[in-house]
């Protein structure tokens, strides 16, 4: 088989699961939008946070040109990138219990914020705990999970629950078990994972439709511009000036 044929199949794969979210998410994806608009205008908060490869959408969210200049970070040293070393703790600290707790303790959340937690399979101790402890906060959860393993795996957390069970709003990336879409009979293991395309895409278009959701009311977005464009530097440091105190990313 030609590695074209391969790229194709991979693009498909994608492609196909990019439209099952568009149709079969859209009105959790609306809801997530609206609940975001709100959120802003009513004076708070927005974070996202994901362990290991789940935290590449998280941070597509932040700081972004085209998006909101309100949408914080929240960190866990030694689980947010493949940076820390080895790479493998980043996955160990994911099933670490009170990991969450001790993070949400020393974060600025405040009721009435919004914290989306990305994790593909949702079985870990630190999402898991980390959609509860926010909820006891009175902070809204947008969970960005794959659902199925929910019935195909068993949860790592005591409660033996998933992330989907403690959210406001769930979206489903529709990602098999095992985040890879092709199979080769000359290649012992599956692979090319779609997880990363699809939650990018997902929390995109959620941020869409907020920016969309306050202008319906006569709120300008808080939008951030690319600093590579004339005039980007400017617009940003006026938005940072009127939202500087819902943004952390500064500090």
């Amino acid at each position: 088989m030609s590695d074209r044929k391969l790229a194709g199949q991979f693009f498909d794969a994608a492609i196909g699961l990019l439209r099952r979210v568009r149709d079969e998410d859209a009105g959790d994806i609306e809801a997530a939008g609206v609940l975001i608009a709100d959120t802003v205008a009513d004076g708070g908060r927005l974070f996202a946070f994901g362990a290991g490869h789940s935290s590449l959408a998280a941070q597509d969210v932040v700081y972004r040109a085209g998006g909101l200049a309100l949408m914080n970070l929240l960190a866990v040293p030694g689980v947010v990138g493949v940076d820390v070393m080895p790479a493998t703790l980043g996955s160990a600290l994911e099933r670490v219990d009170g990991l969450a707790s001790a993070v949400l303790d020393s974060s600025p959340l405040r009721a009435g914020d919004v914290l989306v937690i990305i994790s593909l399979s949702g079985r870990n101790a630190l999402p898991v705990e980390m959609a509860m402890n926010a909820r006891a906060l009175g902070v809204k959860v947008i969970g960005v999970t794959s659902v199925a393993y929910a019935s195909e795996t068993k949860s790592r957390h005591v409660s033996g629950t998933y992330l989907k069970d403690h959210c406001d709003i769930v979206l489903d990336s529709k990602i098999a078990v095992g985040d890879a879409e092709l199979t080769l009979e000359t290649i012992e293991a599956p692979f090319a994972p779609a997880s990363t395309v699809v939650t990018t895409a997902l929390l995109q278009a959620v941020m869409a439709t907020a920016a969309g959701a306050l202008a319906d009311r006569g709120i300008e977005p808080p939008l951030l511009r690319s600093g590579n464009v004339d005039g980007g530097h400017e617009w940003n440091g006026r938005v940072m000036t009127e939202y500087g105190d819902r943004i952390f990313y500064r500090r």
